[in-house]
Order: C-alpha cells, then structure tokens, then sequence
C-alpha cells in the first residue's frame, strides 16, 4: 500500500480560479485540472522567482517533488494554450496556511542577543537587512503597467491587489 500524501502548504488563494479562450463557446471547451499544489508551485517558483529549495520548505514537500509538480503544472499549461483548452484551478492535497509575517530566525523577544549584527547598536540599528526601512502600514501600491497609485490598505499585500485602471497586479511604490 502506498504511504498517503503529505499535505503541501499553500499560502495564496486565487480568486479567479476559471480561465478560458475569449471567442470559443464554453461548451466546444475541454478543460485542464491545475491542482491548488501546482498552481502554489508555479506561483512561487515562476512569477516569484523563488528557489526551488527554498520554495519546497515552504510548502512543506522535498524539492524533488517541488520539481515534479512543476513539470506536471508546466505541461498542463502548455496544453491548455497550445490547444486553446479552458483551465480550471480546483483539488489537490493541500492545506491553507497564513502568510509568514515573523521577524526571521533570531529576531524574536528571547532572551539571547539573536543571530547577526542586528543589536541595536552602530550605524543600521534597526533597519532591515538591506539597510533600509520598512514601508509600514502607510503608503501606497503602484502599478508598474500604467503607474497609477492607490492608497496601501493595511493586511493586504499590494502584490495581491490588481490595478483598478488596467486589471495588472500592483506593486508597493
């Protein structure tokens, strides 16, 4: 019997989970299952650019079975734009986990000094690890596309937020 599948962390829930080719009737369709893992795996991997060690420990798989829901994701895919097929986001064996927001290894209220130079002391005491400060609460999303900017809303990744004029997914300006 085999062993049951691990359940793969997912951290994004898309809210457009249909998509077809404009022009073709719904019923002259067939349709692409892309699992809630392999789009996770696309999303992370392809548009975030992430590693895919490092994007296998956060779905909580090993990254040769990272490597082979990519393959699996990419050629679904392919096929639905190759073949004009309609692709459906649906299934899988996974579990919605919250967005990591923490401070990082080290950086908790213990009692130890943490990891690095952060010590709050010396010259880039209390910034982030690339020297600068954070964008806080405030602020505003930008879309690369058109450069229209709306106001950051507290709670919602402007990464998540799609541009009110052109439809594009915003970034934080």
């Amino acid at each position: 019997m085999p062993r049951p599948r691990l359940f793969r962390r997912v951290r994004f829930n898309p809210e457009v989970t249909f998509f077809k080719p404009s022009g073709v009737r719904l019923v002259e369709l067939q349709e692409v299952i892309l699992t809630v893992d392999e789009f996770e795996a696309i999303r992370l991997c392809d548009l975030e650019e992430t590693e895919q060690k490092n994007a296998a420990k956060k779905m909580n798989i090993s990254q040769p079975t990272l490597h082979r829901i990519l393959l699996s994701a990419r050629k679904k895919l392919a096929d639905a734009l190759v073949n004009g097929k309609s692709i459906r986001i649906e299934g899988g064996v996974y579990k919605m986990v919250a967005p990591r927001r923490g401070m990082g290894p080290g950086m908790g209220r213990g009692m130890g000094a943490g990891r690095g130079l952060r010590r709050g002391i010396g010259p880039g005491a209390g910034r982030g690890r690339m020297g600068g400060f954070a964008a806080g609460p405030s602020g505003e999303c930008k879309c690369p596309k058109c450069g229209n900017r709306v106001p950051h809303k507290i709670g919602i990744p402007c990464v998540q937020r799609k541009c009110p004029k052109c439809g594009t997914l915003m970034t934080r300006a």
